[in-house]
Formats: C-alpha cells, sequence, structure tokens
C-alpha cells in the first residue's frame, strides 16, 4: 500500500515546478517588452511623415541699376532652392536700355547674384502647405514660361513677383514701378508680416494630411489692379 504522505509530497511537488515555469515565462514575456521600442500611433507617423514646409521667399537685392525683384521657393527642409525673377535674356547693357522703351527678350531664372545674401536689401519669405505649393509652384512655372518679354515699364521683375503674390492671395502694393528693395518692405507691411498662406492651425492640420486639397476663394482678396503685361500674359 502506497504511503499518503508520499502522494502528497509529489503533488506538491509538481504544483511547485509548474508555479516556477509559470515565473519564468512571465519574466521572458516582461523582458522581450522592455527590448521593444514603444508603438507609434499611426496618426503620429503619419504626421511626421507628411511634415514638409514649403515657402516662397519675395526677395530684392542691389543691382547696377534699380534693383532686382525676384523669389526663392522650394522646402524649409532641403538645401536646393528655386530661383524664379524675370529680367533681360543678356548681361550686356544695350538690350537693357532698349527695354525701357520697347520689350527685349527675357530670361525668367536666377541671374548672378541671386544666391548671394550679402547683395539682399529686402526679404519676406511666406510658408505654405503642400497642397498650396503644388498650387503656387505650378503657377510660378507657368509664369516662366509665358514671359518671353522683359519691359521696364509693362512687365518687369517687380511686376513678375507681383503676379506671383496676388496668385498668392496676398496684399500688394499695387505700384509694379517701385523699386525693388521698396515693393518687397510693403507686401511684408500690408501683409502685417503674415508668415503662411494661411492659419498656422490650418497649416499644421494640412500637413497631417497630404490628401487634402487647399481650396482657394472664389475671388482674390485684393482688388488692385494687374501690371499690364500680366493682364496681358492671360493671368
Amino acid at each position: 500500500m502506497r504511503d499518503p504522505r508520499t502522494k502528497t509530497r509529489g503533488l506538491a511537488l509538481g504544483v511547485g515546478l509548474c508555479a516556477v515555469a509559470i515565473a519564468a515565462g512571465l519574466q521572458v514575456q516582461v523582458a522581450n517588452a522592455q527590448d521593444k521600442p514603444a508603438a507609434t500611433p499611426a496618426s503620429a507617423q503619419a504626421q511626421t511623415n507628411s511634415k514638409a514646409v514649403y515657402y516662397v521667399d519675395f526677395r530684392a537685392r542691389t543691382a547696377a541699376s534699380y534693383g532686382h525683384a525676384f523669389v526663392w521657393y522650394g522646402r524649409a527642409d532641403q538645401k536646393q532652392i528655386e530661383v524664379a525673377g524675370l529680367h533681360p535674356a543678356t548681361e550686356n547693357v544695350i538690350p537693357y536700355i532698349l527695354g525701357h522703351v520697347i520689350p527685349v527678350p527675357s530670361e525668367t531664372g536666377k541671374s548672378y547674384g541671386d544666391l548671394d545674401e550679402e547683395y539682399v536689401t529686402a526679404s519676406y519669405r511666406v510658408y505654405m502647405t503642400e497642397a498650396e505649393a503644388r498650387d503656387v509652384f505650378a503657377f510660378i512655372k507657368r509664369l516662366q514660361a509665358r514671359s518671353p518679354m522683359w519691359n521696364a515699364a509693362t512687365w518687369n521683375c517687380v511686376a513678375f513677383i507681383q503676379a506671383i503674390a496676388i496668385h498668392m492671395d496676398l496684399k500688394v502694393p499695387g505700384n509694379h514701378l517701385l523699386y525693388p528693395e521698396d515693393w518687397v518692405n510693403q507686401l511684408k507691411k500690408l501683409n502685417g508680416g503674415r508668415r503662411y498662406m494661411s492659419s498656422p492651425a490650418v497649416a499644421q492640420a494640412a500637413s497631417a494630411k497630404p490628401t487634402a486639397t487647399a481650396q482657394k476663394p472664389a475671388t482674390r482678396a485684393n482688388a488692385q489692379a494687374p501690371a499690364a503685361g500680366y493682364a496681358a500674359a492671360g493671368y
């Protein structure tokens, strides 16, 4: 006949071994959980991936005559800078002089000194969402393609960047015959130093939703008459 105490001791030993095994398993699970980084919420990750601050920077710099107006545009988190500005298609002074009487062939990219901060006399940067940037940058490209001529009185460098500001629904001085430095400073003043095309809250919400499309108002906020060259180009 088996001793009941032997059976009891065996049962106790089995229960003890099971408890040890369970405890060891829990320790392994806790250790694994500590080794793994905390999961990032999907919404936060999407916002991080879609965050890209775009801008258009209205700039004026010194030049041999009145100065020059142009824009920088691109992404603030990248070093690459796109330049757009209207100027005679030569360094020769003769076409520049003729351009005060008749239209002369133009170029709409960067010119000498556009990338040098030491020549800058005024600057006003406006940030925008990705959706807004797609629209504005496409407009700049179209404006460049439709600006084959330069004229000091009708379609000059200031008129060119004023067209961009109007498309962005900024308040503009409305006089493209101002000195570039004065025009850029007045642009900044008229818009109260505003740093975003839309409010910061709207910009933040849009950057968290890259599929959202920017809605442009039915009418422009500013009713200033555009330059003659701007109207003739069909804008």
